[in-house]
């Protein structure tokens, strides 16, 4: 497995006898993916994307599993179109990886010092799982040594290190109370270099993809977060553009799996939906070229994975706080109570209003500020709450009333 020195991109790409067509496809996903963010894709198109990658040399890339399901690589290799994950492993030299490699024992550690030897100083670890450091991290072992040990050893040589998913980022699954391996991410291991937080349960490929060309073109890697998040792929909430959103402005909320709500599409905040706080773009940069194929896209709520504390540290049916995110004045506020004006008969007043000179009627009636609807909100919830635990006691009084 010796690697010598990378040809370039392009190179490799003629020799594995990619289409310039499919090339150019491969770097319009990247400008999808980061339409901002990247000084690649800053004020360029999809040609000369594909013109500045195509001199790069091709990347080496040694890939390490600790705790985990291996489903950030699956993610990788599971696409729709499957010339995407060749694509993907043409644009990369992928030197290392345990689930994708024929070697194993061994020939598997020969592989790995062979490729750390070949590429010192130049390659870039991507980090799959949680590592284990309670009891001198003796959970785990590779090659006879504490996972920890042969973490450190690989990353003192590479030039950058990327945590592919949540585990790797926070600790993941393996960290949940009680944590009996004592997982961390990487970043709780590693100092003095440069680290990327990849966050998700599996993350998107094409933000690892991007952080990589970004750093094997331009020298440099993406702007962070101050969680260590590429801000591309991480700067707004879920929240924003889920395509839900219009159901949460207007208070229409789905109450239970299977209620009318819930196969209307409504807004799913109420069954526990962690969109308003998690930072991710799984709206908008769909996974595996399949527009839906993402929790809220099938119904199910939003679970915060790419959010340390959310994700295996609330309950799956937990509200999170709405920041910033109550419904316009114009609209009922999360939950609505008796007495509010309705939002059908809010439109079809409106509608009437506007046919007879409408602003004289918008200006006289007493809509709700967002400070207003969220007091409300907070009011309503508390008394939501407070019901089943008032109703035993309510029934005891009741039982002991008929038997006096």
């Amino acid at each position: 497995m010796r690697t010598g020195e990378k040809e370039t991109i392009a190179e490799h790409l003629r020799k594995s006898g990619v289409s310039r067509r499919s090339f150019l496809q491969l770097c319009s996903k990247i400008m999808v993916v980061a339409p901002v963010g990247l000084a690649l894709t800053h004020k360029t198109t999809a040609a000369q994307v594909a013109k500045l990658v195509g001199k790069a040399r091709r990347p080496s890339v040694i890939w390490l599993h600790f705790q985990d399901c291996t489903g950030c690589t699956e993610t990788l290799l599971r696409t729709s179109a499957p010339d995407v994950a060749h694509l993907i492993l043409d644009v990369i030299s992928l030197d290392y990886h345990e689930t994708l490699m024929a070697a194993s024992g061994t020939q598997a550690e020969a592989a790995l010092q062979s490729a750390i030897q070949d590429n010192a100083g130049k390659f870039v670890l991507v980090v799959e799982g949680a590592i284990p450091t309670r009891d001198d991290g003796v959970y785990m072992q590779l090659a006879s040594r504490p996972a920890i040990q042969v973490l450190k050893e690989v990353a003192n040589q590479a030039a950058a290190v990327i945590a592919m998913g949540s585990c790797a980022s926070w600790g993941g699954v393996p960290s949940a109370d009680p944590n009996p391996t004592g997982a961390v991410g990487v970043d709780s291991v590693i100092s003095g270099k440069p680290i990327i937080n990849l966050p998700g349960c599996p993350p998107n490929p094409y933000n690892l993809l991007a952080v990589v060309l970004e750093y094997v073109t331009m020298g440099r890697l993406p702007e962070l977060d101050q969680y260590g998040r590429p801000k591309f792929a991480y700067d707004r909430v879920i929240h924003e553009n889920c395509p839900r959103r219009a159901h949460f402005d207007a208070g229409r909320f789905a109450a239970a799996f299977g209620d009318e709500g819930h196969r209307k599409g409504w807004c799913l905040y109420k069954l526990g939906c962690k969109g308003p706080v998690t930072h991710a773009a799984c709206a908008n940069r769909h996974f595996n070229e399949i527009p839906g194929v993402w929790p809220i896209g099938t119904g199910v709520p939003c679970f915060g994975c790419t959010e340390k504390g959310v994700v295996w540290q609330m309950g799956t049916f937990e509200t999170v706080p709405i920041h910033l995110a109550t419904p316009p004045e114009t609209y009922p506020p999360i939950f609505s109570t008796a007495g509010q004006l309705k939002v059908g008969a809010a439109g079809l007043v409106g509608a009437i209003a506007g046919a007879v000179g409408g602003a004289a009627w918008v200006a006289s009636q007493r809509f709700h500020s967002s400070l207003e609807a969220g007091v409300t909100r907070i009011a309503t919830d508390r008394a939501h709450f407070e019901k089943p635990k008032a109703r035993p006691e309510n029934a005891a009084n009741q039982k002991d009333e008929k038997e006096d």
